[in-house]
């Protein structure tokens, strides 16, 4: 499915980050299980060979590249999809205690099968970010969110910082022209401080990754539930 190990892995190093064997035979497995399943269950419109290998795998595995994350730390997903960026990570970084979130049961499916087959431990769940975040289990209980998604950064903000602790970060994965002026009065009100934005690109595609360190506790209030925050921005 992939291109063949020194192809990929060429690939990988290209973008400064290398790829073991043992990696690089489980991206295998990812790759042919996420496009034999897509076939059934609309996970991505990106299943040729190369792009899987650069669009998914590499560009979520540059938040190792940009973002400093110590042994054993917790990280959760938000709105993970078919499981990127974390899935990726954890596949380079196995010590990473991983959780996957989406509201979406048929991609938790997905993404259970998945670490089956890929013998990756995770915790899943299945739900609205604006409601787990307010329990005692998830809210401010990780070390890292991230999400990799169209959302815009106050959107993202107000799902993914409350589950952050204070000292943690949020990561949010971009495209190369998010406003990130729009998120600031979000990120303040959650507890956030604009830490760094990183820009780089992935061959000829450019990307951005906005990191939130959260220096304060979310309010209570916080996040509002879906139609509060469709109708109106932090």
């Amino acid at each position: 499915m992939l291109p063949d190990y020194a192809l990929s892995c060429e690939k990988f190093l290209q973008c400064g980050i290398e790829l073991s064997c043992e990696a690089y035979d489980k991206f295998e497995v990812y790759a042919k299980f996420l496009v034999e399943y897509n076939e059934k269950v609309n996970l991505t419109a990106i299943t040729e060979p190369m792009e899987v290998l650069c669009k998914h795998f590499i560009d979520s595995a540059s938040l190792l590249k940009y973002i400093d994350i110590p042994l054993d730390s917790t990280l959760i997903d938000v709105g993970t999809g078919a499981g990127f960026p974390s899935v990726p990570v954890k596949i380079l970084r196995p010590d990473i205690k991983l959780t996957l979130l989406d509201s979406l049961n048929k991609r938790i499916d997905f993404l259970v099968q998945l670490c089956e087959k890929l013998d990756i431990q995770a915790n899943f769940v299945h739900g609205r970010a604006e409601d787990f975040s307010k329990s005692a289990e998830y809210r401010e209980n990780f070390d890292f969110s991230c999400a990799r998604a169209v959302a815009n950064l106050s959107t993202l903000s107000e799902l993914c910082i409350p589950f952050v602790k204070v000292g943690g970060s949020f990561i949010s994965m971009k495209g190369p022209n998010e406003d990130v002026s729009c998120g600031t009065n979000a990120i303040e009100i959650l507890g956030g401080k604009l830490e760094n934005i990183s820009d780089y690109s992935i061959f000829d595609e450019k990307r951005r990754i906005i990191t939130v360190r959260k220096i304060s506790q979310t309010p209570i209030k916080y996040p509002r539930n879906s139609a509060q925050i469709k109708k109106k921005e932090l």
